[in-house]
């Protein structure tokens, strides 16, 4: 039983690897047929206390929907460095969803309003001097009673404010990094902490939080503190910052992208992997004991190397497609060249999926069974 249910797991993935929509599922460099809705229209929750910089909502795709991830005051990972939100972009055949990071400078993030200090290049809602973080009260709600450390100066935006979520593709962003936007690429950076990364799962398990459930509008567009759904500190959207037609939305990118139509609701989805990230980390299944505990050990250890040599090279190939996705923005690309990028990183990936796939069947042929256990000798008779 269990053989069977092991081998149909790998005829899946290599189902899934050889499908044609462009679809995944993991944070970093997830692909999307089609663009994400506009940003919601929501006030800003009080600073919760000195060090914590605000963190702008933003939507993420879970595999089937697109879901709210709400804002958020996160504490600062060290002194002197900022958030650089995520964004999504259009690659020439997919929405690309770019991670946010910690670093000294901001970054790029794809010129999109998110508001609050962020809007379109840079952030205004506050600056470390030395040690201290120092708030602009004229973007940033905090509590002068509490926090001290503030400062107002009214920021002139040059840009025309409106709720488009993505960079590039039809009805997105028209925007490319600065200078000093390319130099924050290469400086240290330090991913999303433990609270955000906390924060997002707990958004991805909230269903009041999908586009499709919401239409644009979540019940909770922004919190004080990660994970605080419920409670004062948590804030509603006032409105839907555009209409939500999903629908129209995905026609629309298919007909003048040429992406493969994504199923209807109710029907099967299949999904192949366009990058290394979008695979399911490697990790050895449980298997059942075939009674003989040395052939039992011995096949486990045989697993648990292959496992790890395989989410080495899945990371390996991450790193390399991070690097070409990088190169890409750094040389402004146009679409057609990003296009043939994406194409080749689909290739790389489903070669990978399906030998790793060869090689989990193959030793899945090797697994001890209970037929195979020495029985017990009997105890000689007195």
């Amino acid at each position: 039983m269990m053989r069977t249910r092991l081998i149909r797991c790998a005829l899946l993935l290599a189902v899934a690897v050889l499908a044609l929509t462009v679809v995944s599922v993991a944070q970093l460099a997830v692909s999307v047929s089609f663009g994400p809705p506009p940003l919601p229209v929501y006030e800003q929750p009080p600073c919760p206390a000195p060090g914590y910089i605000f963190t702008p909502g933003y939507w993420a795709w879970d595999g089937n929907d697109y879901f709210w991830v709400p804002g958020t005051w996160v504490l600062a990972p060290e002194p002197g460095f900022l958030w650089t939100p995520g964004y999504w972009g259009w690659s020439g055949a997919a929405f690309i969803f770019h991670e946010g990071y910690w670093g000294p400078t901001v970054g790029f993030y794809g010129g999109v309003a998110y508001g609050f200090g962020y809007f379109g290049h840079g952030y205004e809602g506050g600056r470390w001097q030395g040690n201290q973080f120092y708030y602009n009260r004229s973007v940033t709600n905090v509590n002068v009673t509490n926090i001290h450390n503030t400062y107002n100066t009214t920021v002139v935006n040059n840009t025309t404010v409106n709720r488009v979520s993505y960079n590039g593709g039809e009805g997105g962003i028209n925007a490319r990094p600065n200078q000093e936007e390319e130099a924050a690429a290469s400086q240290r950076h330090l991913p999303p902490a433990a609270a955000q990364t906390e924060h997002l799962q707990a958004a991805r398990s909230n269903p009041e939080l999908r586009a499709s459930a919401n239409h644009g509008k979540p019940p909770i567009a922004a919190t004080e503190k990660p994970g605080a759904f419920k409670g004062s500190g948590a804030v509603a959207a006032k409105e839907a910052g555009g209409p939500y037609h999903p629908a129209a939305n995905e026609a629309r990118g298919n007909e003048s992208r040429g992406s493969v139509p994504r199923p209807p609701e109710n029907a099967p989805r299949s999904e192949s992997p366009v990058h290394a990230s979008d695979l399911p980390r490697s990790q050895p299944p449980d298997t059942q004991s075939s009674g003989n505990v040395k052939a039992d050990k011995k096949y486990q250890q045989q697993q648990q190397k292959m496992y790890a040599k395989q989410e080495q090279e899945r990371a390996k190939l991450q790193q390399q497609q991070e690097k070409d996705h990088q190169r890409l923005e750094k040389q402004n690309a146009n679409d057609a060249r990003k296009q043939q990028v994406e194409k080749q990183h689909q290739q790389q990936t489903s070669q990978m999926a399906q030998r790793h796939a060869q090689q989990q069947q193959a030793l899945q042929k090797r697994q001890p069974h209970p037929s195979e256990a020495r029985p017990s000798e009997p105890k000689p008779q007195k």
